[in-house]
């Protein structure tokens, strides 16, 4: 005999399974940077040597040094004269998405 407990511990359980974790859909930059290259390795039809060759210079030149992304966002954060606590949120969202 099923208790209502059980049945109820079982609608949880199923519920939670069911609902999708969070951040799930978001492309990390490196994901996005992949996504970006395939696309335009596909593009060109590229297979083998030359699409490995062509993803690691795509992959290369997307990228950027973390002084570099300090610098972009430093500039960012000045023209839109933030200040305080609303520098510090934006430079960690900026640097984190750059």
């Amino acid at each position: 005999m099923i208790t209502r407990t059980s049945l109820l511990t079982g609608a949880v359980l199923a519920a939670a399974l069911l609902v999708p974790a969070r951040g799930w859909g978001a492309l990390t930059a490196q994901q996005q940077r992949m996504k970006d290259c395939n696309v335009d390795a596909n593009g060109k039809s590229l297979k083998g040597a030359d699409r490995s060759a062509f993803m690691k210079t795509c992959l290369a030149a997307k990228q950027q040094t973390q002084q570099e992304k300090m610098k972009t966002c430093n500039q960012e954060a000045s023209a839109k004269s933030l200040k305080g606590a609303d520098r510090k949120q934006f430079m960690s969202t900026c640097l984190s998405g750059h």
